[in-house]
């Protein structure tokens, strides 16, 4: 069975870091790109963050600068390191992969597998 797994979202102060893990289990994810998504209460889904199997990167605007998406391969795990964060940024956190393709989806529709999200709160 296909499962990916987040785990490190919590409650911070506005300028503090997380680090979020995805640890994916059931088959390698080594030839798929991963994508770290969020939604807000009342927000429609949106994409934080994307690696290509290659390594190449996405970042929504509001985050560059701030989060940091990696992948370890030999772990089958992808991070998103977050910095400075903002209470904008709270949200439940996905982790997603595409199950096939190496390139970055921004849409959402592009993942076949996803986690089951982690909670993060940013306060103010």
């Amino acid at each position: 069975q296909v499962q990916l797994v987040e785990s490190g979202g919590g409650l911070v102060q506005a300028g503090g870091s997380l680090r979020l893990s995805c640890a994916a289990a059931g088959r390698t994810f080594r030839n798929d790109a991963m994508g770290w998504f969020r939604q807000a209460p009342g927000k429609e889904r949106e994409i934080v963050a994307g690696i290509s199997s290659i390594g190449a990167t996405y970042y929504l605007d509001s985050v560059k600068g701030r989060f940091t998406i990696s992948r370890d391969n030999a772990k089958n795990t992808v991070y998103l390191e977050m910095n400075s964060l903002k209470p904008e940024d709270t949200a439940v956190y996905f982790c997603a992969a595409t199950g096939g393709s190496g390139s970055i989806w921004a849409d959402g529709a592009g993942y076949r597998y996803w986690g089951q999200g982690t909670q993060v709160t940013v306060s103010s």
